[in-house]
């Protein structure tokens, strides 16, 4: 079977349900700086870029740095950056199933062996964006040189690259850079520019330089939300191998729903991420709080609502409980009826908040992605708490009524947290004939709670914990009657 490659393009069958790269994508000059090889970046940021490149809009290609030693890149160089996405999910309700031959990436330079190639990138001016996703722990202060080896960090590495420009452009304000980083910490383009600066200072750069990644520079806080669960399994590759008559080792799935909202109110930001323009879920706005509630509210809250009462009725995956006609209905009667109103703002429209959660509907339905609800599952006490606590008193400050979904929600997890410690020291849950293991810090405090106290204590010591929720639960009206009310009746059915 024919390797997927710039030579072999021409012999690749046409196919309508596989988007090919003009020959104009493949020739396009260099003007993204990316650290990272990893699937979200493949699958969101260089998904908008080539899709910008195919309507003739954008026009520009990525330099990929690789950081780290794991792994190689001889897949790049085999397949001349070529990929392809494989894009499979719901959306309006509908099955999508298409694939995306990705041409957005020029090349892949190993920062261990090519750093003087990633160097001399910071002497081309048409390289006016530096987006990363170095994981959460990327984005860290590291006390290191910089003036000689390959820096370890990947802040080290891009004060480095940064003040290569300084120094060859001599400070010119114009070769200042557009960075976004997307690692999933708050505020991550803030915390990288104060690392940078800080690190700077260890280094004794010039005040002038200093002065210069202040002013010249844009740091973007950014927010991605699209699930790319990476490579396929081996009998989903060759399938899809066969079907498109071409193999391919760096191909990669993801979900139909794509959002990378950029914060930045600078025309000159929105002008150089032009690509931004021709994808609906590519945004450049002044703030990006509002993103992050709907996701952290509608997504991540909804999750972590349904979890136990999933878990508790034998469900494993996510996409399972929603063919579950009462699961299914429990979530979307908790979105649509108690989230979305709760959410409601003076910044979040309701239109918005529908929209969203009415996504959110279909990616749980996913039928091609299996997310367990017990990876859902770990640390949920402190989910709970940062998610869905903030939710319950939304909802009072709205509604003069009980979110009987937000209290049955939280009736199961109380439920779900009921354990006791085997000899490996696990905390293992047990409902009906469910058996599970609970991965939280906070298991100790709930087993105890179990085992000193009834229902009915149990339910009234832990809602008014202020000092473990950071609110008192049990000042909402009826919201501890209801918890309880929920708690027994999942107990009677045991």
């Amino acid at each position: 079977m024919l390797k997927l490659n710039r030579t072999n393009l021409s012999t690749i069958s046409s196919n309508p349900s596989l988007a090919f790269p003009t020959a104009e994508q493949l020739v396009y000059p260099e003007k993204i700086i990316q650290f990272g090889t990893g699937v979200l970046l493949r699958g969101l940021p260089d998904f908008y870029v080539d899709e910008a490149n195919r309507s003739g809009q954008f026009k520009g290609r990525i330099v990929v740095v690789k950081s780290t030693s794991s792994g190689d890149a001889s897949a790049f160089s085999e397949q001349e950056g070529l990929y392809t996405i494989s894009i499979k999910g719901i959306t309006n309700g509908e099955t999508v199933e298409k694939s995306v031959i990705n041409s957005s990436i020029s090349r892949v330079l190993v920062a261990q062996d090519n750093w003087a190639d990633i160097l001399n990138c910071a002497e081309n001016l048409e390289i006016k964006i530096v987006i990363s996703n170095t994981t959460e722990v990327g984005i860290a202060y590291l006390e290191e040189n910089i003036g000689t080896d390959v820096p370890i960090s990947y802040p080290g590495k891009l004060l480095a690259y940064l003040l290569h420009r300084f120094t060859f452009f001599k400070g010119n304000p114009n070769a200042g850079l557009v960075i976004i980083p997307t690692e999933l910490i708050p505020h991550n383009a803030e915390k990288l520019l104060e690392i940078i600066i800080r690190l700077a200072e260890f280094n004794k750069c010039s005040d002038e330089f200093i002065e210069w990644i202040k002013s010249a520079n844009h740091f973007c806080n950014s927010l991605v939300d699209r699930i790319v669960p990476g490579m396929l399994s081996a009998e989903q590759k060759s399938i899809a191998e066969i079907s498109l008559g071409y193999k391919d080792d760096l191909m990669i799935m993801a979900e139909p729903f794509n959002l990378w909202a950029i914060e930045s109110d600078a025309e000159q930001v929105r002008s150089v991420l032009s690509f931004a323009s021709k994808s609906p879920g590519c945004l450049v706005v002044p703030s990006i709080e509002k993103f992050k509630e709907l996701k952290l509210r509608i997504l991540n809250g909804s999750h972590t609502f349904s979890c136990s009462l999933a878990i508790l009725h034998g469900n494993d995956l996510v996409r399972n409980s929603m063919r579950d006609p009462l699961m299914s209905s429990f979530i979307s009667s908790l979105m649509f009826d108690e989230i979305v109103p709760a959410l409601v703002s003076s910044s979040i429209p309701y239109d918005d908040a529908y929209e969203f959660a009415k996504n959110v509907k279909d990616r749980f339905s996913n039928p091609f992605i299996d997310h367990k609800w017990s990876s859902i599952s770990v640390q949920m006490s402190s989910k709970m708490k940062m998610r869905n606590v903030p939710l319950i008193k939304m909802h009072y400050q709205k509604a003069n009524s009980i979110p009987q979904h937000m209290s049955l929600g939280f009736a199961a997890f109380l439920l779900f947290m009921r354990s006791e410690k085997n000899e490996a020291g696990q905390y293992v849950g047990k409902y009906k004939q469910y058996t599970y293991q609970i991965t939280d810090d906070n298991a100790n405090y709930f087993s105890n709670l179990w085992n000193e106290n009834q229902p009915e204590e149990l339910v009234a010591m832990c809602l008014a914990d202020q000092s473990f929720w950071g609110d008192d639960l049990s000042q909402y009206d009826g919201f501890s009657s209801a918890v309880l009310m929920h708690l027994n009746n999942l107990l009677n059915q045991e």
